[in-house]
């Protein structure tokens, strides 16, 4: 009886101080955490718009330390770092006691460490909490924090810790930092090489680094390939193929791509460790090889800018804001994309687009290139030389100075500027002046980025969109009116994709324009196919001025070299809209054979105000507005002369609206003929006929 009562009391005893024990261990567990918050500092990443690396930013303390997860690396690579390190992992809870006692028995039986019982859970502990020394102090918490670790994780949770601290050498963390370092490559697909020297670094990452100690990184490797759990990991044979395989001597650079739309992403961002953009990795690598290559060619001081944009979706998809981001001796720190200069003749394409919108100039014209004086104003071709009798065409496509400063004193310079602000974007004018006939030779401040934005219009239809910044703007469709009409856009681009391209460039069916600012400072040349416009600045970031800097000689071989490179496929110009047709001069109506100014600057009349003319559709046409299918569009309609306001009439019927414009539109019922009137308001009439297909 005695006995039983003994037993019980210290069983009980026995329980009690289990009991204890364990609400000690807990204690001590909820008082002394692992550091799992240090975990968490990692180098900040610039991704493009699949997610691919553009840029990485250090730790604080000078690591490259890339986030990598499970899903991040090869299953190939996780099964031999497994079998190599811990082939027990999944199985114990921190703490490999088979390990420990096949090392301790090594030990007495050689009279040395032959292999260490260390986890993969209780390296992570060691490399979230470094300790100096190998003390047997340091390894009983090393073995703490691994018990902790499996508490508080789960085994892959654990995996994704080493993938990202495992040491590689010099300032090179985890396995993404460190396949992009000696392979130049992302670890999501491996060779069996690859895979076996990434296992093998961490052990001793200063010995064994392969950019130093060639030798010893090919002994390390080759350790990993002939253990036989690693050899059943990659099969059959595997093994000794990669140690036929070179290992690379060399560290690159991590990627280090769009340098400034990454500090404008950190700026913005400071604690947010992954940015992801708007551009694409193929296309910023493309451009960036251009300006760089560029610079090199154009010698000291000058820099390059290049802006690529989606004209349907205002994604920016490659954007360079110098040629050199570290190169002092041109300013390279500065993001030229966003800097207010000179646009040369790059906004005569819109001059050129309201004449065509308003009517008052067909392609085929004639206007005069001859010297002029507008109020004072006289404009002069770059050359300093006159072509006498051209037509709109030629005058656009060779950017004569002196007609689109006739057709902008047309259509008025305070318009050209409203149509701008329908694409969000205002050009700045000099202190306390109004618009001027100048601004259509580059007398205004436009960044390229709005130059950008601007001419996505004409690769849309003449609807802009918004641009965004690469990284937080939003980018999107412009609500609200077009900048200019289907017809007048189409006109533009069929002119600008006749431009002959620059010296040694292939015919690469994109519309483009170049312009050259007053004293050589700045080179531009925009260009746009179907779906992309790719913008190039080219001049001093201190706006000196470059004697020989054209946009022509300078710019578009650039523009040029930037579509071949940017790894974007051409996309076929719009197809011409409803009514949109080149009609030989021959067939124009006698008021848009040729286009004239008088001394005063004003358009030529006769004593008194024209009668009104229809100038389209003209007598006859046949225009294809889907009358077939069923699916009719309305049907421009365009006239000079004449008193405002008008009336149209459709086969006799009178249209909804007076209008005071010389555009309107007319929504026919059907296919077949129809005859067209205008009357304005002294009663004049002008009628064509048309068959509408």
């Amino acid at each position: 009886m005695r006995l039983r009562r003994t037993f019980a009391i210290g069983a009980a005893a026995g329980i009690a101080l289990a009991g204890a024990a364990v609400v000690a261990l807990y204690a001590a567990d909820r008082a002394f955490p692992p550091p799992l918050d240090k975990a968490d500092v990692v180098s900040a990443e610039v991704l493009d718009k699949d997610g691919q690396l553009l840029r990485a930013f250090a730790t604080p303390e000078g690591r490259w330390r890339l986030k990598t997860g499970v899903g991040d690396v090869d299953p190939q690579f996780l099964k031999m770092l497994v079998a190599y390190e811990d082939r027990r992992f999944y199985e114990h809870g921190g703490i490999d006691v088979l390990a420990i006692g096949r090392a301790a028995l090594q030990l007495v039986t050689n009279g040395r460490i032959v292999s260490g019982a260390s986890t993969l859970s209780m390296q992570v502990a060691r490399l979230i909490e470094p300790r100096q020394g190998r003390s047997l102090s340091a390894k009983l918490l090393q073995v703490a924090r691994a018990v902790q670790i499996e508490r508080r994780l789960s085994k892959e949770q654990i995996l994704d810790l080493y993938l990202t601290h495992a040491p590689y050498g010099g300032n090179l963390e985890g396995v993404r930092a460190a396949s992009l370092a000696y392979f130049g490559k992302e670890p999501k697909r491996l060779t069996v090489a690859q895979a076996a020297l990434l296992v093998a670094l961490p052990q001793l990452p200063e010995k064994r680094r392969p950019d130093r100690n060639l030798a010893a990184a090919e002994a390390a490797r080759k350790r990993v390939l002939d253990r036989v759990a690693v050899a059943e990991a990659v099969g059959e044979g595997e093994a000794e193929r990669a140690e036929a395989t070179l290992v690379p001597a060399k560290r690159m650079q991590l990627p280090a791509l769009a340098a400034h739309v990454a500090e404008a992403a950190r700026r913005k961002y400071p604690d947010t460790t992954k940015h992801l953009t708007t551009l694409r990795k193929p296309v910023q690598e493309g451009l960036e090889s251009v300006a760089r290559d560029a610079a090199r060619k154009l010698g000291p001081k000058l820099s390059i800018a290049m802006v690529m944009a989606d004209a349907q979706t205002g994604d920016i998809i490659g954007e360079v804001g110098s040629a050199d981001y570290f190169d002092a001796s041109r300013s390279g720190w500065i993001d030229m994309t966003r800097v207010n200069r000179s646009p040369g003749s790059t906004l005569k394409p819109f001059i050129y687009g309201l004449a065509f919108e308003e009517g008052l100039v067909s392609q085929e014209t004639i206007i005069e290139d001859r010297p002029a004086d507008f109020f004072g104003y006289r404009p002069r071709n770059f050359d300093m030389s006159y072509q006498g009798d051209v037509t709109i065409r030629e005058a656009l496509q060779l950017s004569l100075n002196v007609p689109a400063v006739k057709l902008l004193d047309a259509v008025n310079p305070g318009k050209l500027l409203v149509r701008f602000r329908r694409a969000e974007v205002r050009p700045v004018l000099p202190p306390n002046e109004t618009p001027g006939l100048a601004i259509g030779l580059g007398g205004l401040g436009t960044t390229l980025k709005d130059l950008v934005q601007l001419y996505t219009a004409l690769a849309n239809r003449g609807q802009p969109v918004r641009l965004g910044d690469g990284v937080t703007g939003q980018p999107g469709t412009i609500d609200g009116e077009a900048l200019l009409d289907p017809v007048a856009v189409w006109n533009v681009a069929d002119i600008l994709s006749g431009v002959i391209p620059p010296a040694g460039a292939a015919q690469r069916g994109i519309a483009y324009k170049t312009g050259t600012s007053y004293g050589y400072r700045d080179a531009w040349s925009v260009g746009y196919d179907g779906r992309h416009v790719l913008g190039v600045w080219v001049g001093r970031p201190d706006n000196g001025a470059a004697p020989g800097l054209t946009g022509y000689g300078t710019a578009a071989p650039i523009l040029f070299e930037g579509f071949a490179k940017s790894s974007i496929a051409t996309t076929p110009l719009p197809r011409p809209p409803s009514g949109a047709v080149r009609i030989a001069q021959a067939q124009l109506p006698i008021s848009q054979r040729r286009f004239a100014i008088t001394a005063s600057g004003l358009l030529a009349t006769s004593g008194r105000e024209t009668a009104p003319q229809i100038v389209y559709p003209p007598e006859g046409a046949h225009v294809d507005l889907g009358a077939r299918n069923g699916d009719l569009s309305p049907l421009m309609l365009k006239l000079q002369g004449g008193r405002a306001p008008f009336r149209w009439l459709a086969n006799g019927k009178p249209l909804p609206d007076l209008s005071r414009r010389r555009t309107n539109q007319w929504m026919p019922d059907g296919g077949g003929y129809s005859k067209l009137t205008v009357i304005d308001a002294m009663g004049r009439a002008a009628s064509v006929g048309v068959f509408i297909d």
